[in-house]
């Protein structure tokens, strides 16, 4: 498969998940593990945070794309919602799994999740980890 790439983001990292993350002078943020994968926890973020938010504003830009090309208009203040969660993995190393949560409050439900399966079609974030990360959108 190749993509006719439009636009790329850069990002650096120093220090690893208790270090910083910047992209592209657009921000730069301290990372801090998280107590539960035994960090000290703190004010940072970290990258499943980044990951996470990412994906989620992915997702609703996808949604906003699905529905344009149905004719159908967003209802104001639509959103999605994620969780990301890691841990190790039975075949070894640490995995991810993801939950969404689209709120299109004002769509006939059927109407919602038609938008949706077409969504995670067009979604990169969707595409990327189809097949390798567990992933479980619901509509509020």
């Amino acid at each position: 498969m190749s993509v006719d790439v439009k636009y790329w983001a850069q990002g650096r990292a120093t220090g690893g998940r208790d270090g910083v993350a910047s992209s592209e002078g657009a921000f730069e943020l301290t990372l801090a593990t998280p107590a539960e994968l035994g960090g000290e926890g703190g004010a940072g973020t970290n990258p499943e945070q980044l990951f996470v938010a990412g994906y989620s504003a992915c997702f609703l830009g996808a949604l906003k794309f699905a529905a344009s090309s149905e004719k159908i208009k967003i209802p104001q203040g639509s959103s999605v919602s994620g969780r990301v969660g890691i841990g190790p993995r039975s075949a070894g190393g640490f995995g991810l799994v993801v939950e969404l949560t689209v709120d299109l409050t004002g769509l006939a439900s059927d109407q919602a999740e038609a938008l949706i399966q077409k969504a995670d079609a067009i979604c990169p974030y969707s595409n990327g980890l189809r097949g390798n990360v567990s992933v479980d959108i619901s509509l509020v």
